[in-house]
């Protein structure tokens, strides 16, 4: 049985005024005549699809855009051509003479339909009678440039309390460096600290701030002299007028925000904050039609990705969101950034959610030392980045926020989860020394091991990016010279301290101490250097072969506790107490059979470049998960049948 559209809907969004649009309602039936991905204007690797549709009431079509918060309806297939859906939300707005509908959020009612009716282009849109032959919604999709389709009706925006001249509000999605007069209506989600620069062309100030509507998010950037005319002017929370600013293509390597541009304000940019112009006399209607514009729209648009999840994402991802229970907050640091020369301020936190797994995340500045927890509160996390030095970890970014007990869905429901039976769970942590049963992204996977003879030919590593993959080898032979050094015993700290005779000193943590606490440290010369200026950071290296050849293979401290079974401690006090014993640990470590996930990455020391293999994981075999895979490969193949 066919599904009843709501007739004449395309025929009145196509014709009504901004005011009367407000005024139809929701839960319009409509039926989906096409769906369609627009091309994208830039070569942007992380470029935001989207996608323009054709809305069909059985009498009429128009064109309209998907919302990108709904792509996921397109990419599970959960809307195809002629799917029936109600939509629950929309905008409409009206630029020049142009008139864009964005879909905000629907639900679908019916698929696999037939095509209801024998609808026709709108009369505005055809430009034509409905009697007389018109395009066909395939057609016009195929034939629509990339802009949106122009009505025949003059412009209409919506006029400001007490008269104040009409305005046309782009949606934060149809901006592009096409556009000259635009003016956004948006929400200041972010706004960061004011920084300064010294370079070689001169001296310098920016700040940024992300600005968010119904239909996404963008970011802003002043500089110099109007850095002081407009910082004041923003308050996170609060929505603004923004217009006169230029639009260009986003700098993905200083920004995680989910845009392919990004906007420059200008020396004529126009902020005005909703709603903080209103003076003199005006009605009950008009004020609070004020306050509906500045409440309607979101605050933040969190896409969570679970603590157990952050295997699958490459290393370096910076749009990430993430919440959790902050269990553990380490001391604050200090560390000195390689570009400044200048100290910064850092703290490790230990987060935990519903997966049951940790992770350590960064924070700096003076965020890090403001930082409080005594009541282990619900931290959100919007665009982090991912790490997996020594296992996965994150870190915040300049243009990253958090979010203290927000108060939001799923802030309510981890808080309840860990006081009512979360508190007593133990956590697994994305150590290198993780289970070696997964497939994902940085874990071990059977199904894609490597021959290293394979991984020497291929030249994995030789791009630009690190790569990844999986192999099985045996340890041949480890180099026992200088496989550890003395570190500082304070937590979070590492730093190689000196030896003043009567104790230990940390000069990071101006502080002596009896002993040391000893880190493996087993690599070639050159990473020993390496490796000893960093905080907290320490690596051993391996010779490893497989029946096709051999590769050298360096890993964290965590690799030297798997191979050697003991603490880097344990093994120096052997080396200062009896050499042959330790000597013996040397030659009983090798021979072991270990499964290993490798990163292959260009290193450059010395003006010599090379591939260098790092562990990003090691386990012993399971000879039980080994077998299971054997019988499943048999079970597989044809030899079975």
């Amino acid at each position: 049985m066919s599904q009843q559209l709501s007739a004449g809907i395309c025929l009145r969004l196509s014709e009504a005024s901004p005011t009367e649009i407000d005024e139809l309602g929701l839960g319009y039936t409509v039926q989906l005549l096409s769906i369609k991905k627009v091309n994208q204007t830039t070569n942007t690797v992380s470029a935001i699809d989207r996608y323009r549709i054709i809305l069909s009431d059985g009498v009429y079509f128009v064109q309209a855009m998907l919302a990108t918060q709904l792509n996921e309806l397109v990419s599970r297939g959960d809307i195809v051509k002629n799917t029936i859906v109600v939509v629950d939300k929309l905008t409409c707005n009206f630029v020049q003479d142009k008139r864009l509908i964005i879909i905000l959020d629907l639900h679908v009612v019916s698929r696999d339909e037939e095509k209801i009716g024998n609808p026709v282009a709108v009369p505005s849109l055809a430009g034509a009678p409905a009697s007389t032959a018109v395009d066909t919604p395939e057609s016009l999709m195929s034939s629509a440039p990339q802009s949106f389709v122009s009505s025949s009706r003059p412009s209409m925006a919506r006029s400001g309390a007490g008269g104040r001249p009409a305005r046309s509000i782009y949606p934060i999605e149809g901006l592009s460096p096409y556009q000259n007069n635009w003016t956004i209506k948006a929400r200041v989600t972010q706004k960061g600290e004011i920084r300064t620069w010294s370079n070689q062309r001169g001296e310098g100030k920016l700040f940024n701030v992300n600005f968010m509507d119904e239909t996404g998010e963008i970011r802003g950037t002043a500089f110099n002299a109007i850095v002081d005319d407009l910082y004041d002017k923003f308050e996170e929370g609060k929505v603004y007028y923004i217009s006169k600013g230029r639009v260009n293509l986003a700098k993905k390597k200083f920004s995680n925000v989910q845009n392919d541009y990004e906007i420059t304000f200008e020396k004529n940019t126009e902020v005005e904050e909703v709603g903080h112009s209103i003076s003199g006399r005006h009605s009950v209607d008009e004020l609070s039609l004020q306050c509906v514009d500045a409440s309607n729209l979101p605050m933040i648009r969190y896409n969570f990705t679970q603590l157990s999840s952050l295997e699958e994402l490459q290393k370096d991802s910076t749009c990430v969101d993430v919440i959790g229970v902050v269990k553990e907050v380490g001391p604050l640091g200090e560390v000195t950034s390689k570009a400044t020369n200048k100290s910064v301020a850092k703290r490790d936190l230990t987060i935990v959610d519903k997966s049951l797994y940790s992770v350590r995340m960064t924070i700096w500045g003076r965020q890090a030392e403001t930082f409080t927890a005594d009541d282990l509160p619900v931290v959100a996390f919007k665009g982090v980045k991912v790490g997996d030095f020594g296992g996965r970890n994150l870190s915040m970014l300049s243009s990253s926020y958090m979010t203290i007990s927000p108060d939001i869905e799923e802030a309510h429901l981890l808080r309840g989860w860990y006081d009512g039976i979360g508190a007593e769970k133990s956590f697994q942590s994305h150590s290198i020394t993780s289970s070696s049963g997964g497939s994902s992204f940085g874990g071990f996977n059977r199904n894609e091991m490597r021959h290293l003879s394979d991984v020497k030919e291929s030249q994995l590593g030789m791009s630009d990016k690190a790569e990844f993959f999986s192999a099985r080898a045996t340890v041949m032979h480890i180099k026992s010279e200088n496989i550890a050094y003395p570190a500082c015993p304070s937590q979070g700290c590492s730093k190689k301290v000196t030896d003043l005779g009567n104790g230990w000193r940390c000069e990071k943590c101006d502080r002596s101490f009896e002993r040391p606490e000893y880190r493996y440290v087993l690599c070639t010369r050159a990473s020993a250097i390496e490796m000893l200026t960093r905080l907290a950071r320490y690596v051993m290296s391996m010779a490893v072969a497989d029946w096709s050849g051999q590769v050298w293979l360096q890993g964290f401290n965590d690799a030297g506790l798997a191979v050697f079974g003991k603490t880097a401690d344990d093994v120096m006090e052997i080396k200062e107490r009896n050499e042959p014993e330790y000597n013996a640990l040397m030659v009983q470590s090798t021979g072991k059979t270990f499964n290993f996930s490798c990163r292959a990455k260009q290193d450059t020391y010395n003006d010599q470049t090379r591939v260098r293999y790092g562990i990003s994981k090691i386990s012993q075999l399971d000879y039980y998960e080994e077998a299971k895979h054997l019988r499943d490969l048999l079970k597989e193949s044809n030899w079975a049948q």
